[in-house]
């Protein structure tokens, strides 16, 4: 947990705001160095993707996060941006730096597991906000980005170099708890896209959905909008696919704004829970 945590605080100080995710890629690069037979891949503009090893014998599973955060601090921002942590909870610009600290964490301890290969998806462009309030903070004031642009790149890239994960699990922080802690489990994008799934991810979905729920029976089953909804639908154009998408995400409080919070608890549950999962999925 305190590899963990340190992993955090180096990404969630950086000002990586939408359009401008460059800013954090030589942290995540210095990061993911200590997976020395990590692959990385070159995709189009500002979004990772890395490949890290595992059983040969497994499918592999992409773990996904993204690299924006929202720019509250105008034309003018700190070189760092404010962090602090407490006993129970760390308070920064954590969406999603928290769930991009998990993801390379794993990454990061996956030779001591039987994890499946993994492919880490880390994407431009997730956060909409600055699109709708303040789009003269971003790039080129705004033209030529749209949400959700670095999910939908991503899986083009995966679907035409045909690295096919046998699943999409996104790592981000849902504001269900309003203040509280918690855990929410994403796992329908059709409610909010409209793609209705086919018989084989409906199936592939609801073995993960139950598989999250035996590990943790106290998740919260709910649903929002963040990359899983385009990972679901790009993935899954072709039905004969059958991608399931989800997300697993700890509460945050207060949300898309200064100083979120979000408890240590959650940040352990949800690793300890997917290191669970990779060692005992198919």
């Amino acid at each position: 947990m305190e590899q963990l945590l340190s992993i955090l605080r180096n990404i969630a100080v950086i000002p990586s705001f939408s359009s401008y995710e460059e800013h954090l890629h030589p942290a995540v690069k210095a990061l993911l160095e200590p997976v020395t037979d990590a692959e990385w891949h070159t995709v189009p503009e500002n979004n990772l993707i890395v490949s890290v090893p595992g059983n040969p014998n497994r499918r592999p599973v992409a773990l996904s996060s993204h690299l924006d955060k929202i720019n509250h601090f105008g034309s003018n921002p700190p070189p760092l941006l404010p962090y602090r942590q407490e006993s129970n909870r760390v308070t920064g610009q954590l969406d999603d730096a928290v769930g991009l600290a998990i993801c390379i964490a794993l990454a990061r301890v996956s030779h001591r597991f039987h994890f499946p290969p993994l492919i880490l998806l880390f994407s431009e462009m997730e956060e909409s906000f600055g699109l709708k309030h303040h789009p003269h903070l971003l790039k080129n004031g705004g033209s030529g980005y749209w949400h959700g642009m670095g999910a939908e790149r991503i899986s083009h890239f995966l679907l035409k170099n045909k690295m096919i994960p046998s699943a999409v699990i996104t790592v981000d922080t849902t504001p269900l708890f309003q203040g509280k802690n918690g855990l929410a489990l994403y796992s329908a994008h059709w409610q909010f896209t409209g793609q209705m799934p086919g018989e084989k991810e409906n199936k592939q979905t609801e073995r993960i959905r139950k598989e999250f729920l035996t590990l943790d029976p106290e998740i919260i089953l709910s649903n929002n909008t963040n990359d899983y909804l385009h990972y679901g639908v790009e993935m899954n154009r072709d039905k004969r696919l059958g991608i399931p998408s989800l997300a697993i995400e700890p509460a945050i409080f207060p949300y898309h704004q200064k100083n979120e919070s979000v408890f240590l608890v959650d940040i352990e549950r949800v690793f300890e829970i997917l290191i669970r999962w990779l060692e005992q999925t198919e």
